[in-house]
Parts: structure tokens; sequence; C-alpha cells
């Protein structure tokens, strides 16, 4: 079994204006900036095995930001980016329900197996992120591993460690840079 500090990025201009971002490769904002450099002074003496990112520019900024403290270089995977919003991507939730309201209704009342159209559903994030951290965890046995990733990436990985049914996954997005602490079991 292995460790994970789960970090969601800092925040974007996107997360400020409430947009969907998915896989849209958004910079941090100023305040996503100094998000990240306060969670590094708290992190200041962890110690970690390794440090794996996203390799969108929002989650491997947060990275880098962090392991300036650590001195430990990042390992990023394209597994890690955040769930696909498809057409959403760049839209606001009003958007969204006005212009995709069957399939916005879809998502509320299936939330696990359900997508925006041209996206990906959670399930899928869930395998792919699940396929990145067993592996990570064949690695680091008994590790501890910093993990730089999204809010429903992060979200998912936390419902799947701790036996949480997926459809619950929202309830579990945390704020920008707050860390989530899960254990791994192969």
């Amino acid at each position: 079994m292995t460790d994970f500090l789960l970090i969601r990025h800092g925040q974007t201009d996107w997360n400020a204006a409430r947009l969907y971002q998915g896989q849209a490769d958004i910079p941090l904002n100023q305040t996503g900036i100094q998000q990240a450099r306060a969670l590094a002074e708290k992190l200041n003496g962890e110690k970690f095995d390794a440090v794996y990112a996203s390799d969108l520019s929002r989650a491997a900024q947060t990275a880098s930001i962090l392991v300036e403290k650590l001195g430990m270089p990042i390992q990023t995977d394209v597994r890690l980016r955040e769930i696909c919003q498809g057409i959403w991507e760049g839209m606001s939730l009003d958007e969204v329900q006005e212009k995709y309201a069957d399939d916005f209704k879809r998502g509320a009342e299936d939330p696990a197996f359900s997508r925006a159209p041209g996206g990906e559903s959670i399930a899928e994030v869930a395998e792919r992120m699940t396929s990145a951290v067993t592996e990570i965890t064949a690695l680091y046995p008994a590790g501890r591993i910093l993990l730089v990733s999204h809010g429903l990436a992060v979200s998912t990985l936390y419902c799947l460690a701790n036996d949480i049914p997926l459809n619950q996954v929202y309830q579990y997005i945390p704020d920008n840079t707050a860390p989530l602490s899960i254990t791994w079991h192969v």
C-alpha cells in the first residue's frame, strides 16, 4: 500500500469565473500561484518518495511551485488529467443548463456514467486514474507520493480509496490546493 497526498491545482481564471474547465489547458492566475506558494510553505520539511502531476499547465505549474521547497523532480502523466468535458469546456453552468438541459439532467440522474457531449464519464476518469495510481503504487510500495491533479480527478480517487460510490464524487471535490490523503492498495 502507498500513501498519496492528493492536491487539486491552484485557482485559474476559469475557476474564478465558474466555467467548465475540463482538459482545456488554462494556467494558474495570481491567486492560484499564491495558493500554491502557501501550500509549499506548509509542505516544507515533508518527505515524499516521488511527485506526480497532470500534464495540464495548471497542475504542472502548481507542482513546480510545490517542489521548489521539496527539491524533487516532477513526473507528469496524461492519465492524471481532469475529466474531459467535451463541448461544455469554457461554458458556465447556466449556459450548460440552458443549451444542454437533457444532457445536464442525465448527469444529475447518473453522474458516474453520463457525459457531456464529446466528453468522458466519471467512470472513465476513475479507470484511468486507477491505472495511474496502481502503477505508481507498484513502483513505490509502502511509499509516500505527492500527486497534483484536478478537482474531479482527485475526488474520484478519494471515493475509490474510501469505498464511496462514484455517484457521490461531486461532494468530495476539494478547494484549490486543499490536500486529500488516501492509502492505495494494489
